[in-house]
């Protein structure tokens, strides 16, 4: 603000001087156009006297005409004088002494007028040439004191304008030094010392302060600089223990996020659940340095919690029947998501727990979850007392919820197997009841005919039911043998065509049938279990071709496009739609690929035209990588 100050203040001092000197400049101006036009009178006085002084000696009537114009351009000429004109400037000096000789001339004019103009404007003669001639010239000597009373004021006028101007010169080259100075005092010398803070700063010198000298704009700023540098001096101070309790910290969460990248990823390994225990509960005894922990899985329909395994884990404390029951234990979590944490301290009167008698000062024990279920308890023993942070304790509920949903992976993924290894089985205990135990009563029929025609000693009888038996034999021999071949089936990775051409091989070698296989499009891989029952559905076909159809050529194609077409074809008898309709339920083959077509989402056609044809119709699956093969 004073550097603002002191610069408005210098420009109003400049501009009052140049004001100053335009207006002495303006005034010499005008005074200099009234000394011409003073001067001017004197010649026009000479002029009329002259034309007087011809009249009176001629008495020419035109010189009287010329008279009056000279008079009135002296008239003309006093009136510019008397009121000025701005426009060139004139005007005379606004002083007493120019003002009254001025007067002094129009009055000594008009008394001329009266005396000498007008008779002669009347055309009178004029009486005394000489006496004219004597106020001639003294109302010229009363011009020229006007003239040079004008002069005399211009002189000091342009004394001032040069005083001024010398003035004007004078204070620029003061300014110039004076803001010069200033601008050092003011501006300069606060900015080096701010800069020289600065770099004494960058210095690490953080004990540098500047003096504030003034309450203006850099007084501020060396103020905030100095509270700048005081907290500098008082960060820089504590950064070393700022630093070493972050990266403590850091290494704490590094560490936190090792331990949880390890456990995931050995949690997602194939595995057994005990194994899955063990090695998560070995990870955490080493990071929490814990002295023994233990696993134990909840069994929800008895209420009880079985030890899955434990490290360091005293046998009492292994075989506690306390220990085995759910929530009857005062270590184990009684809500999902809860870490319970207990001291074993003895209290006066109190008795000691299990845990206390064991030698262990603290139990950390959290749960086992897979969403909403809880699954069971990890604990953590401890010799001595340990604190367990916020973090820690929601690290330990995140891999409490890692390990329950491994766990209850395991579990879905056993009963999968469970649920496929029984609907296949469902599908065989069909087969055999529904194939070789219709063979088998058949067979028993015969057995007692044959009895009963021995019996009778009829020996043509029995000697007709001995075929029919080996026959029957025979094809329940047939019927065992394929559902062997199918118990024993086995798909290898990316092995569909080899497996398919080996069930058309040992086909062809069984029946004598000649059979071809052709493989078409290049479509996107099929899911494992698909593939199994495509192979389970072919088996079935060909059996039905072996039983049935008395054909001597059978051709199967498999279409690997979108959608996918599985088609076994043969050039037997057919057979009768009538008759088929009516007994559909007793086609157990039939029957059995169509629930094999329904469990891969797929349609199965009979077409009855110069043969059988077996017709399989997909969609593609959508597969995720490692679980299909190419076909």
């Amino acid at each position: 603000m004073r550097v603002l100050a002191l610069l408005l203040a210098t420009l109003a001092v400049g501009l009052l001087a140049i004001g100053i000197t335009l207006y002495l400049s303006w005034q010499l101006e005008g005074s200099g156009a009234a000394i011409n036009a003073a001067g001017s009178l004197r010649m026009r006085t000479y002029r009329m006297a002259l034309t007087l002084e011809h009249y009176a000696s001629t008495r020419d009537p035109q010189l009287n005409t010329r008279l009056r114009a000279e008079d009135s351009d002296f008239r003309q000429t006093l009136e510019l004088l008397r009121k000025g004109d701005p426009g060139r400037p004139l005007y005379l000096p606004d002083t007493p002494a120019v003002r009254q000789r001025f007067a002094e001339i129009e009055q000594d004019y008009a008394r001329l007028s009266r005396h000498w103009f007008l008779p002669v404007e009347a055309g009178q003669p004029l009486q005394d040439w000489q006496a004219f001639r004597t106020d001639a010239d003294q109302f010229v000597d009363r011009i020229n004191d006007l003239v040079l009373s004008i002069e005399q004021l211009n002189t000091r006028r342009t004394l001032w304008l040069r005083s001024s101007q010398m003035f004007l010169v004078a204070m620029a080259v003061a300014g110039a030094f004076g803001q010069i100075y200033l601008m050092f005092l003011l501006i300069f010398r606060p900015l080096e010392r701010l800069r020289g803070g600065i770099s004494r700063m960058t210095e690490k010198d953080f004990t540098v302060r500047l003096p504030v000298e003034s309450r203006d704009e850099f007084g501020e700023v060396q103020h905030s600089f100095n509270r700048m540098a005081d907290r500098l001096e008082e960060a820089y101070g504590s950064l070393a223990l700022r630093v070493e309790e972050k990266t403590a910290e850091l290494n704490a969460q590094n560490g936190e996020l090792s331990l949880l990248y390890d456990v995931v990823a050995f949690v997602n390994r194939p595995q057994t659940s005990q194994n899955l225990c063990q090695g998560v509960l070995e990870r955490l005894l080493a990071w929490f340095g814990a002295d023994a922990g233990s696993v134990r899985v909840i069994d929800p329909l008895k209420q009880s919690a079985w030890l899955m395994t434990s490290v360091g884990l005293p046998e009492s404390l292994q075989e506690a029947e306390i220990c085995r029951r759910h929530e009857g234990c005062h270590c184990a979590p009684a809500r999902k998501g809860e870490v319970v944490i207990v001291q074993m301290l003895p209290h006066p009167g109190q008795a000691s727990s299990i845990c206390a008698e064991a030698g262990f000062q603290q139990v950390s024990a959290f749960p086992i979850s897979a969403g909403d279920n809880h699954l069971g308890v990890i604990t953590l023993h401890f010799a001595d007392k340990r604190v367990v942070s916020e973090r820690e304790t929601q690290l330990l509920t995140t891999l409490g919820q890692h390990l329950g949903i491994a766990l209850d992976n395991l579990r879905l993924a056993a009963r999968d197997k469970e649920l496929a290894v029984s609907e296949e089985r469902n599908l065989m205990a069909q087969g055999l009841h529904d194939s070789i135990a219709q063979g088998l009563s058949f067979l028993n029929l015969q057995v007692q005919m044959l009895d009963d025609s021995l019996k009778r000693n009829a020996t043509s009888e029995a000697q007709e039911i001995v075929p029919l038996l080996r026959a029957g034999v025979t094809e329940s021999y047939e019927d065992v043998r394929e559902l062997l071949l199918n118990f024993r089936t086995r798909l290898q990775e990316g092995d569909l065509p080899g497996s398919m051409q080996t069930v058309i091989d040992k086909f062809r070698k069984q029946t004598g049938i000649a059979t071809s296989l052709k493989l078409t499009g290049q479509g996107r891989p099929l899911l494992a279990d698909q593939q199994l029952q495509l192979l389970f559905i072919l088996q079935e076909a060909l059996s039905n071709v072996r039983k049935h159809s008395q054909a001597t050529l059978v051709e199967v194609t498999l279409h690997n496009d979108t959608p996918l077409e599985l088609m076994i074809r043969d050039n037997g008898r057919g057979f009768d739609e009538v008759e088929m309709a009516r007994r559909a339920e007793r086609h157990v083959g039939l029957n059995i690929m169509r629930e094999r077509a329904e469990r891969l989402g797929a349609q199965l056609d009979l077409i009855n035209d110069k043969g059988v044809s077996v017709v399989l119709t997909m969609q593609r699956a959508v597969v995720t990588q490692g679980e299909g093969a190419n076909v």
